[in-house]
């Protein structure tokens, strides 16, 4: 499993450049989205660093399971959630942005991402 989080923080590196230099293109704009300061820029800023954050989660993820001596449900748990939400934080960022009501979303990667950190923290406590 933990190839598969290589991959996804590999994945979520480049989308992170390349959703940077799509949206750097329009940064030099005062008004582009509302304004540096408005909701709809900062939640498009947000999604683009998602992609790194949540990348580097899963790199840190792949590198250490094995030191952790993780295994069975705590892995492929781990695995899943850190993958879950490494694809969908972007998402609900982006959707956000564009209509606010989707940012009843959220609980999606949120979600996510605390139950594939608890499985690794409960995973490591018992060994």
């Amino acid at each position: 499993m933990p190839e598969l989080n290589l991959v996804s923080g590999w994945l979520g590196m480049l989308a992170g450049v390349l959703s940077g230099a799509i949206v750097g293109l329009f940064f030099y704009r005062e008004d582009w989205m509302g304004g540096y300061a408005s909701h709809r820029r900062r939640l498009t800023r947000l999604g683009h660093i998602s992609f790194f954050g949540l990348g580097f989660l899963n790199l840190i993820f792949a590198a250490t399971a094995s030191l952790l001596k993780l295994h069975g449900w705590d892995l492929e748990t781990a695995s899943i959630g850190l993958i879950v939400a490494a694809i969908t934080m972007p998402i609900c960022c982006f959707l956000t942005a564009w209509r606010v009501p989707l940012r009843h979303l959220f609980p999606i990667p949120v979600g996510a991402a605390t139950i594939g950190i608890l499985a690794i923290l409960i995973g490591w406590w018992r060994q």
